[in-house]
């Protein structure tokens, strides 16, 4: 009982708190300063889209704009539409390379809606009947199979 007392305020205070300013050592903005690889399907001057590492299905992949924000409430309106612009491309893309009769798009905004990584960023999931999700950001694909998958997107693109 008195932990639970004890968590609940560390909650309040993080949500009554300031905002947190952009951490620029996020796995993201090190993808986009080349410090990290990452098996990249497009790129753009505003944005970059690339294969999630810990996919919830075959062909899950991230477009990020080129711009330091943590949600879209901090995102440039310009860099948001280059967004979404970008997410249009990449979705088809994926659709196409993965016969996917349907896709999933989700963006998160904060830790209590399941953001993971504090960069604005889209999720595209390709979507078929009958083949269930895996949970999001626990389990790291095999490195070979990103690679094709990019590839395939790539040649769809």
């Amino acid at each position: 009982m008195r932990r639970s007392g004890r968590m609940r305020e560390k909650i309040n205070e993080r949500k009554n708190s300031e905002p947190m300013a952009y951490d620029k050592n996020n796995i993201f903005a090190k993808i986009l300063r080349g410090e990290v690889p990452s098996f990249k399907v497009y790129e753009d001057d505003k944005t970059l889209a690339f294969m999630d590492v810990m996919p919830q299905a075959p062909g899950h992949t991230l477009v990020i704009p080129k711009f330091e924000a943590e949600n879209i409430l901090d995102l440039d309106p310009d860099y948001a539409s280059a967004l979404i612009r970008a997410t249009q491309k990449v979705a088809a893309a994926v659709k196409k390379a993965f016969s996917a009769p349907g896709l999933m798009l989700a963006q998160l905004n904060g830790e209590a809606a399941g953001q993971t990584v504090f960069h604005i960023h889209m999720h595209i999931i390709p979507r078929s009947s009958g083949v269930d999700l895996k949970l999001h950001a626990r389990e790291m694909e095999d490195f070979e199979v990103l690679k094709k998958h990019a590839e395939m997107i790539k040649a769809a693109l």
